[in-house]
């Protein structure tokens, strides 16, 4: 852009990326003044099944933004929740923020929990904390729990820190169970109190600024 001679300074186009500055005033793009970055904000989203975590499908499925309801600013997605997956997903206006909370590195604990069919234990569920390679693919360490059984139906909870694709169901596939239902219950400190599906809710700003403090 600054090439094409599109950004001015004080009313002089730039010549040279290598320009130093101290703030946003007299800066701008074609003629118009360069605003300021808003405040990060993070929502919590009860995302419904059958929803795909997109701005838009070629195959014309519903997305999270056919979901939302209007009036909310310009949101991306923390992550993803695959299309039959609900559940929590944080969405924000903030692209440093998604970065901050998808990085394995910081340490978010994302919390599931599983209806599956099939035989498990609560050994073998155990085993998870050493973490399992399958079919080449190496997930960390999983805390996970056998909530409760019904016959051979059971739920199992689940809280890990990498969150890959599809990550839990193929955990659980691997131990022979086959998962009919799943929510992401919880990211971090912010869970699903008092939403429903297709609910959305703004993170109080304080909540936020002391989240992203313990982040650092």
């Amino acid at each position: 852009m600054i090439a094409d001679g599109r950004i001015a300074l004080g009313g002089e186009v730039l010549t040279t990326p290598a320009t130093l500055l101290e703030d946003l005033a007299g800066v701008t793009v074609d003629g118009k003044p360069v605003r300021p970055a808003g405040a990060a904000r993070l929502f919590r989203f009860y995302k419904p099944p059958t929803t795909l975590t997109a701005a838009r499908d070629p195959k014309g499925r519903p997305t999270i933004y056919d979901r939302l309801p209007p009036g909310l600013p310009r949101l991306m997605p923390v992550g993803r929740l695959d299309f039959m997956t609900e559940g929590l997903l944080l969405l924000t206006n903030d692209g440093e923020l998604k970065r901050q909370l998808e990085l394995p590195s910081t340490g978010v604990v994302r919390h599931y929990r599983a209806r599956a069919f099939g035989d498990i234990s609560q050994d073998q569920l155990e085993e998870l904390a050493e973490g399992v390679t399958i079919e080449g693919v190496r997930y960390g360490s999983i805390d996970a729990n056998l909530e409760r059984r019904t016959g051979r139906n059971c739920w199992v909870a689940m809280s890990l820190t990498e969150g890959k694709n599809r990550e839990v169901r193929r955990v659980l596939a691997f131990l022979g169970l086959q998962v009919s239902r799943l929510i992401r219950t919880a990211y971090g400190p912010f869970d699903l109190a008092g939403l429903e599906p297709g609910g959305v809710q703004e993170v109080d700003r304080r909540a936020l600024t002391d989240f992203r403090e313990r982040l650092k």
